[in-house]
This record gives structure tokens, C-alpha cells and sequence, in this order.
């Protein structure tokens, strides 16, 4: 049965010990001390003029996506999307614009008290490699192009919020940084967030991405990952001539066996854990003993415990290969093994009770949709893990096939998501008295 945005909004808000499980996944609950703050920002009539504002700027933030997307941002090259962004904020009215080390860009806006810093993210990188076209295709009211959604929306998402507490004339207690971050994807490996949160990085109080879904995800949880990069190296050789020598292909095959069985047994048992060989290369002829051969393993799990004993595993299995063919070979050198860690992603979550998803969840039920708490692999993993509080929420709309080349969104009530992020991003910083 469909519950009407209406009936969901009065069940949640009137009722907040109530528990409602079933369509929406885990049973939530919002203190009422959080949703009668929502309440009286909604009605402030700051918030209302942001709202408008939203809506009648809805048509040029698609433009805005637009023209974001179609500046190819490729893993570890958002230079180029990056400067567009300063740019346009710089033309939106911000004065304290900068790119830091890693080519973030970051927007200070200066709150009337200080003392803690609220950050509103958005990933600036895709996935696609250099040489994609990235050109937007829009066919009836959907857009297509690689990176339209994931997470280009979310970069569209952050200018409009800081344009529209601008048009509103917002002040908030705390300062807040708007970031655009580099790195979020695949290899990337999250490097631009774990660049903010150095030692010596800004200071950020408190963090809320934006990045996939629609309205009602509140990912509280981080899901951990850890990625290598293993390498069989040999001397290589004839296949008939050389024939004898240590084989990295053979080797490998081995790893990837006592590998898969090992992980499999882990794997069926306690917390979710998973494992995936993605990629497999090397070799230069069928008639050639290859020098090299090299796999990219990715494993994950809702525990960090776990996430090291899974990572174990596959190191026992590559040593375990690694003697065996050494130990059959006949001719020549034997075999050497690198394993280069190429992800680090560390898992963790923040409770519900915590104020910021709290906030979250208040807000989201005010759109009368029902939050869902939700865990992933977003910004918000190095946060989570530092037990700094941070949550990601959804870019609205409707999307699909993102990480293809035939991604699409369509911008179905795509303002509310806007209207959300301000709501959350005010609401954690404090609105500042008139």
C-alpha cells in the first residue's frame, strides 16, 4: 500500500514514538524536540522566502547542472570543473572563494557567532575516464549524460543553497563551508575528504553530503572498503623454450583460489562482508611465459573487524601462491609479489539519537516523505569514522544507471531536495536572530 506524502507527514509529525516499519525499511523515530524545531524553521519566514526563492530558480540550476556536466571532470583531473565552480560562486556573491592543495573548492560564509563550522558537500569528480563525452542529451524532461546525477546534481544542489540564504538574507550562528571535493570516486579513494579532515585541515564541526537517492535517505552508516592492487613479477619467457619458469598468470589463478574459497566460508557467516576480483591483466602473448600479471581486488563490510580479517585472508592466499609456484618452478628466478593498497575507505556509524541525524530525519519527514537511515560509501565514511557527525542525503529527482554511460535524471519535484539541503544545513548552523 502507497502512503500518501499527506497521511505520512501527520503520522510522523503528530506521532513520533510511533514506529513504522514495512515500505520504508528500518523503523525511525523522531524526537520531538527536533521536530518541533523543524516545525518553527519552516514557518520562519526566512526559510519560506528561501523556498520561494528555490522554486523560481529552478529552471537555471538545470541550466547550472547542465553546463556543470558538460565540463568533463575524470578521476584525479577536476581542476577544470573546479575553477567553473569558483567562478560561479564568486558571480553568486561569495567572498572568501578558494581551491585548496588537492582542488577542492571551498566557500567560507561567515556565521554571526563562530566557534563551529557546518559543512555542505557535494563531489565535483566522476567516474568516467578522460575522452568521455559528457554532452547532455535531454529528451522530453530527462537529461542524459555521464555524471549527470552522481554527483554533478549535488554540485548544482550547494551554489542554489548558498544563492538562496544569500536572496533571503540568512545569517546562521555557526560558519559554514560549502565544498566542492575531488576524489569521491573509485580510486579517488575519497582523497579530497580525507584532505579536509587532516590535522591541520579547516575544522569542520559538522558534515552533510549530498550524493544519490532521493528524498528520504539519511546515510548515517559508512560501509568500509579496502582495495589492492596485486602484482606476480617474473622473469618471463618462450613457452616452449622457456618453459619451466615461475608463471605470474599461473601464480595469480592460484591467489585467486585459495582466495575465493577462504573468503567465501568468511563471507557466509557474522556481519556482511563482500569480496570481488574487478579486474584481471597482463601478458603479452599466448606464446609467451608474461612477466607480470596483475589483479584489482575489491573486498567491503559493515565491520571494521571483519574488513581487517577479509584483507588478512587475501594476504595469506597471495603468499600461499606466491611459494607454491616458486616452489614448481624448474628453470630461471623465482617469482616476487607487490600488493599496493590503492582504497582505504574506513566503516562506521553514528546513532540515530545523535542531533544532526535527528535533524535529518525532522526535516526529511517535513516534506512528507519517510526517512530511511541508510548505510553507504559516500564523503561522509571519513567523518563517521572520526565520530564527528555527518549524514548524506539525496539529490531529489529521479535517476538511474548512474556509473554508465547512459545515466539519466529527471528533474520530478528536483527543487525539494534544494529546499531540504537548506533546511538541514540551517538547522545545524543555526539560525541567527534577526
Amino acid at each position: 500500500m502507497k502512503i500518501s506524502p499527506f497521511i505520512l507527514l501527520v503520522v510522523l509529525f503528530c506521532f513520533p514514538s510511533l514506529q513504522i516499519a514495512g515500505q520504508i525499511g528500518e523503523v525511525e523515530q523522531i524526537q520531538k524536540q527536533y521536530r518541533n524545531d523543524i516545525l518553527r524553521l519552516v514557518d520562519h519566514q526566512k526559510i519560506q522566502q528561501a523556498y520561494q526563492w528555490i522554486l523560481d530558480y529552478d529552471e537555471q540550476s538545470v541550466k547550472d547542472l547542465i553546463f556543470l556536466t558538460e565540463i568533463p571532470a575524470p578521476p584525479f583531473k577536476e581542476k577544470t570543473r573546479a575553477k567553473a565552480l569558483v567562478k560561479m560562486f564568486i558571480e553568486a556573491g561569495a567572498d572568501s572563494v578558494w581551491m585548496d592543495e588537492v582542488d577542492n573548492v571551498l566557500v567560507l560564509r561567515k556565521g554571526t557567532k563562530g566557534g563551529k563550522t557546518v559543512a555542505l558537500d557535494a563531489h565535483t569528480d566522476t567516474v568516467f575516464p578522460e575522452g568521455t563525452d559528457v554532452s547532455v542529451k535531454v529528451k522530453g524532461d530527462t537529461l542524459y549524460a555521464p555524471g549527470i546525477g552522481d554527483d554533478t546534481r549535488g554540485v548544482a544542489m550547494i551554489l542554489a543553497v548558498f544563492k538562496a540564504m544569500n536572496e533571503a538574507q540568512i545569517q546562521t550562528e555557526t560558519d559554514i563551508l560549502f565544498i566542492g571535493s575531488v576524489g569521491e570516486e573509485g580510486l579517488g579513494d575519497l582523497r579530497g575528504v580525507k584532505h579536509l579532515f587532516r590535522k591541520d585541515g579547516p575544522g569542520i564541526d559538522s558534515w552533510i553530503s549530498i550524493d544519490g537517492g532521493e528524498i528520504g535517505r539519511v546515510n548515517n552508516k559508512g560501509l568500509g572498503s579496502v582495495r589492492y592492487k596485486v602484482v606476480f613479477h617474473g622473469p618471463g619467457g618462450h613457452s616452449w623454450g622457456a618453459f619451466g619458469l615461475a608463471n605470474p598468470h599461473h601464480a595469480l589463478g592460484s591467489a585467486i583460489h585459495h582466495f575465493t574459497r577462504e573468503a567465501d566460508t568468511f563471507t557466509s557467516y557474522g556481519e556482511r562482508t563482500s569480496y570481488n576480483v574487478g579486474v584481471i591483466t597482463g601478458g603479452t602473448s599466448v606464446n609467451s611465459v608474461p612477466f607480470e600479471s596483475i589483479m584489482q581486488v575489491d573486498m567491503r563490510s559493515v565491520s571494521p573487524a571483519r574488513l581487517d580479517s577479509i584483507e588478512n585472508i587475501l594476504h595469506q592466499a597471495v603468499t600461499r601462491a606466491l611459494h607454491e609456484q616458486n616452489k614448481i618452478a624448474r628453470i630461471g628466478d623465482t617469482l616476487t609479489v607487490e600488493m599496493i593498497k590503492i582504497g582505504d575507505r574506513p566503516s562506521g556509524e553514528l546513532s540515530a539519537t545523535l542531533p544532526l541525524i535527528q535533524r535529518a530525519m525532522a526535516a526529511t519527514a517535513s516534506f512528507g516523505k519517510a526517512p530511511r537511515l541508510t548505510r553507504g560509501s559516500t564523503n561522509s565514511n571519513i567523518p563517521i569514522s572520526m565520530g564527528i557527525p555527518a549524514v548524506t542525503i539525496g539529490r531529489g529527482g529521479r535517476a538511474q544507471n548512474a556509473h554508465s554511460l547512459n545515466e539519466w535524471w529527471l528533474n520530478d519535484n528536483g527543487y525539494q531536495a534544494t529546499q531540504l539541503a537548506l533546511l538541514l544545513l540551517i538547522a545545524e548552523s543555526g539560525l541567527a536572530s534577526d
